[in-house]
């Protein structure tokens, strides 16, 4: 396909567009009226070049062309309109200019926001938390935004999706070891789940997560223990469950100072459920505060 003939064609609707807009704001443009049209036909030129940049991958482009659109949108209070070109424009740059998308979906949430569109605007604040996590790795932003984003489900009482941006919030406040506000969400979550029918076999992972943070905050283990009983009492299954009986040995070695016990029914548990990358580095973490510890888990 030869896709020079696209660009050149998305450029000349570009300048088309350009001219239009122009045009519209001058002296015969407003006495002879019709200038409204021509600002329509402009964000309709700007939406078709910025579909034929895309087929040619030039995601810059695209993304400027659509962001011109948007703004034309705003300009005739065709909000819906601007906000769909913003997140579009977001979509584009997201392949080209990581923190141009952010701007975007940002000025797109902005409008959705002022409409009332809450559950809409929370998942804009996903998109944006996902580029700060795997494009930009600025973890703290990404979590101010999973937070922003489970506040605005939560007032919409999408109570399953707050959860989900919440857990995020869990997971990277406990990797930069933030652990109370961990230890706060996991309670938290595991709550909302225990008494869901369909949820509540999740809720002793969210306890288990609880208790690992636990156990790194305190190194006398007095609150662990007491966080696990407080658990078993809200949750009777947790009590039986693998979660729970690895904590309990996990106690014993380290009243024990014994590395090799410790590690021995770390690596009982991960034969049966293996261990993600997180609680690896929990566990680690929790290892470390052992006397003689060797750095590892084998």
């Amino acid at each position: 396909m030869d896709t020079s003939g696209k660009e050149k064609e998305a450029m000349q609707l570009m300048a088309e567009a350009d001219k239009k807009v122009k045009s519209s704001g001058s002296f015969l443009g407003g006495m002879f009226g019709g200038s409204h049209h021509k600002v329509e036909d402009a964000c309709e030129m700007y939406a078709r070049a910025a579909n034929m940049f895309k087929m040619v991958k030039n995601w810059t482009a695209a993304g400027n062309a659509f962001c011109q659109g948007a703004r034309l949108h705003m300009q005739l209070q065709n909000k819906l309109d601007s906000a769909t070109s913003f997140v579009d424009a977001g979509n584009a740059y997201k392949k080209a200019d990581p923190q141009e998308a952010i701007n975007c979906i940002n000025a797109a949430i902005d409008i959705y926001t002022d409409m009332g569109r809450f559950t809409i605007a929370a998942k804009h604040h996903i998109t944006i938390a996902e580029v700060y996590e795997s494009e930009l790795v600025d973890i703290e932003k990404a979590i101010a935004h999973y937070e922003q984003a489970a506040d605005y489900y939560k007032g919409e009482e999408s109570n399953s999706s707050a959860n989900k941006c919440l857990l995020k919030v869990g997971h990277y406040s406990a990797q930069l070891e933030q652990y109370p506000k961990a230890i706060e969400i996991y309670e938290q979550v595991a709550t909302n789940t225990m008494d869901n029918p369909l949820l509540k076999y999740n809720a002793k992972e969210y306890f288990f997560k609880a208790s690992l943070c636990h156990f790194i905050v305190d190194e006398l283990n007095a609150k662990v223990l007491l966080s696990l009983l407080m658990y078993e009492e809200m949750f009777p299954a947790f009590a039986d469950s693998r979660e729970c009986k690895l904590l309990k040995k996990l106690l014993d070695a380290h009243e024990e100072q014994n590395c090799e016990a410790f590690t021995e029914a770390v690596k009982e548990f991960d034969s049966i459920s293996r261990l993600d990358q997180w609680l690896t580095t929990m566990l680690l973490r929790i290892k470390k505060t052992i006397q003689g510890d060797a750095g590892d888990l084998k």
